[in-house]
């Protein structure tokens, strides 16, 4: 009993002294996703907040697994951070083992906001909507290639999802991240790519992509024309990509609640929310103890949607 107290003081006094040096946010994807841009506005916000160096550093591939592996083997003293994606998720799904247990090796820090979908492709290319793709798909089973951010990514079961709903067979384009997944799809070599809204709401607006359809229930603000794929006839589909915060498990939770609150802080600042916005991502504040449940929701979530989609774990 005393230890458990003593560990608790000692917890409490680091989480009041925290932080007195620089703290690094690690990225296990690519420059320019949305996990990347979500996470790099709130590390200048922290920066700010606490006078203190907050670095990113972006170590993507193998769905992340890189990246988070990194963080776990880091000192949990709060001064290395996990930025993701619901690929954190999206992990356990996909993958027969992973090199660290999402449960049981990290600890749930905060959501940073969440954001639909877009389907897209190519304005170019033959598909005008999402009826026309799906027909074509249904003419030549297991023909047509589709791209994602990687195998085990949210993009990749997004568009797995879409697939066992349409009741189509096509053929996965697994990439390190959007950037080159929508240059596929773009240069007209993938059928379509499951696109975070960020990543591919101005390629739309610009007319170089068209968008099928957004993945949520209701239409996305930044791009309003474009029609719900539960709308268009895939009933009940609803998939929402979000963004979180990690840390090593062991981190004192003194020092959890204490970045808990800064980021539940920053994404409600009116300037953070206009930049989200335009971004089409929406806070949606939880305590830590609240985001552990989501996680572990999102994480049955994307199980059923692998045994819907007949995806055989890597």
């Amino acid at each position: 009993m005393r230890i458990l107290l003593a560990l608790l003081f000692v917890g409490v006094v680091h989480a009041q002294e925290y932080p007195t040096k620089t703290i690094r946010i690690v990225i296990p994807l690519t420059t320019g996703s949305g996990a990347d841009i979500a996470g790099r506005i709130i590390a200048a916000r922290m920066s700010e907040h606490w006078k203190q160096p907050v670095i990113i550093e972006n170590r993507p591939g193998a769905g992340g697994q890189i990246g988070t592996s990194a963080v776990i083997k880091s000192e949990p003293d709060g001064y290395t951070l996990l930025v993701q994606s619901s690929s954190h998720a999206a992990n356990p799904a996909i993958y027969k083992s992973l090199p660290y247990d999402p449960l049981k090796d990290t600890v749930d820090v905060a959501i940073l906001g969440k954001t639909p979908y877009v389907m897209v492709t190519a304005a170019s290319g033959p598909y005008k909507d999402l009826k026309s793709l799906i027909d074509a798909a249904k003419k030549q089973p297991g023909a047509l290639p589709f791209a994602s951010a990687g195998i085990g990514t949210s993009t990749h079961l997004a568009a797995e999802y879409v697939i066992a709903m349409a009741g189509l067979k096509m053929i996965h384009v697994p990439f390190k991240g959007s950037p080159d997944a929508i240059q596929d799809v773009l240069g007209g070599r993938s059928a379509f790519y499951m696109a975070p809204i960020n990543a591919g709401m101005n390629l739309v607006k610009d007319g170089k992509l068209t968008g099928l359809g957004v993945s949520t229930h209701t239409r996305a603000e930044v791009l309003a024309n474009v029609p719900t794929l539960d709308e268009q006839g895939l009933r009940g589909y609803d998939m929402t990509l979000w963004f979180g915060m990690w840390a090593p498990a062991a981190t004192p939770l003194p020092v959890v609640r204490k970045l808990n609150e800064a980021v539940n802080a920053i994404v409600s600042e009116p300037n953070v929310k206009d930049q989200f916005s335009k971004l089409g991502i929406h806070p949606a504040p939880m305590k830590s103890e609240d985001f552990a449940k989501f996680v572990r929701s999102e994480i049955e979530v994307y199980r059923k949607v692998v045994r819907a989609a007949n995806i055989e774990p890597q």
